[in-house]
């Protein structure tokens, strides 16, 4: 068996040279290339001469760039477009089965595995609902998947370009309800390595809700909004912030933080946010009223006290959230705030609508006050982001890539 391959993390540094041995992707990496990618992903199908005006590139340049990547495989021409005088244009669109990649997220109530394809469509999903799952339930659950990926050829080998793994920062210290003592193995554990024996290709790390963040950037409302902070509840509760379609991580890397901040309430004995909006939080509001549940879905099957309770927790949480919305809108100015993560959709809508509702008083005090919504990549964002790490290693723009294509 192949020696894993070693890992890459993009927690404070972006990865800048995992390589893609045992596929054809080898040309995909200088800057010009990737950004006629995205600009074919973006906007296509699309001709040669619309992407020579969205790029700036010249004719030639266009004409090299386009041929390597039909030879690559990564995109391909879906027709000619009709109606002009002249011999009618080829356009070009995105190869969705040009390459994949595995997302995954790991969480203190499941693991999720999926794979992506390169328009962002899901191709394969599985999730295992365990609370605290430790390493061994961790690695199982994936091997099992990769196993019946690879077996059936729906995803060759040599397209799968990388792992992209999400998991909240501080997985096994920081102290949740119910968390059980065995779950402090994840300070010591090598998640990269535990991916990479398995499939040896390049792994790449990343808090989940920066991961999230990433996914609604290039497949979510981060396309049409570039600028935007990313609220992420989950057993836990995070943030991640984009500016002008790049990730800010800030100095060591624990930008967003918003599950940290000090909350004070006489609704709430919680002194941080975390411990009031989260998925933990809202389970042990719930089973302190004789309602244990220990998963999102089992809230749909609530009885109508149940909802009552759950709508209580909402408006707890929508009047906690306010103040830090208001000041990101303050110190940051982002397009808009987007909730995502394991509440249930319905729940998402509601409290962004009562977010919503509490932010209007402020209408006139505060110069621009950033619109809530939820997040188009919901409940998948973490593994999604994840996923989408490989491709901006090897296939995307980012400032990574130009530094390094600058310095090679």
């Amino acid at each position: 068996m192949p020696a894993p391959a070693p890992h890459r993390s993009a927690d404070l540094h972006p990865s800048l040279g995992a390589s893609l041995s045992g596929t054809n992707l080898e040309r995909a990496g200088d800057h010009n290339q990737r950004v006629m990618l995205q600009a074919i992903r973006v906007s296509g199908p699309i001709t040669r001469s619309e992407l020579a005006t969205i790029t700036g590139l010249t004719a030639p340049a266009i004409a090299n760039i386009t041929k390597r990547l039909l030879n690559d495989q990564l995109i391909m021409e879906v027709g000619r477009l009709h109606g002009a005088r002249g011999q009618p244009a080829m356009r070009l669109a995105i190869n969705p089965d040009g390459c994949y990649s595995i997302g995954v997220n790991v969480d203190r109530d499941h693991v999720t595995v999926l794979v992506l394809d390169l328009l962002g469509q899901i191709r394969h999903r599985a999730t295992l609902d365990i609370d605290f799952p430790l390493p061994d339930a961790v690695v199982a659950f994936f091997k099992e998947q990769v196993d019946a990926l690879l077996s059936d050829g729906a995803f060759p080998r040599e397209r799968i370009v990388g792992i992209g793994v999400a998991v909240p920062d501080d997985l096994g210290r920081v102290n949740l309800p119910n968390r059980p003592a065995s779950y402090d193995i994840w300070n010591t554990v090598d998640v990269a390595r535990l991916f990479s024996a398995i499939l040896p290709l390049p792994v790449f790390l990343e808090n989940d809700a920066a991961a999230a963040a990433l996914g609604e950037l290039q497949f979510g409302h981060g396309l049409h909004d570039p600028s935007f902070f990313y609220i992420l509840i989950s057993r836990g509760l995070g943030g991640g912030m984009v500016i002008d379609g790049h990730y800010f991580r800030g100095a060591q890397g624990r930008s967003g933080e918003i599950g940290f901040l000090p909350v004070s309430s006489p609704r709430t004995p919680a002194a941080s946010l975390q411990e009031a909006v989260s998925l933990s939080a809202l389970f042990s509001f719930l089973q302190s009223k004789g309602y244990p549940l220990s998963q999102p879905d089992q809230l749909a099957g609530l009885d109508a006290e149940g909802q009552g309770l759950v709508d209580q927790w909402l408006d707890l949480a929508a009047e906690l959230l306010t103040p830090p919305i208001i000041a990101v809108s303050c110190l940051v100015n982002p397009e808009a705030i987007f909730l995502g993560g394991r509440l249930p959709l319905p729940q998402l809508d509601r409290l962004a609508q009562l977010i919503t509702e509490r932010l209007r008083a402020h209408t006139g005090t505060i110069p621009v006050i950033a619109p809530v919504y939820r997040a188009a990549t919901a409940m998948d964002a973490p593994a999604v982001g994840a996923a989408i790490l490989p491709f901006n290693d090897r296939l995307l723009p980012s400032r990574a890539a130009l530094m390094k294509t600058a310095a090679a």
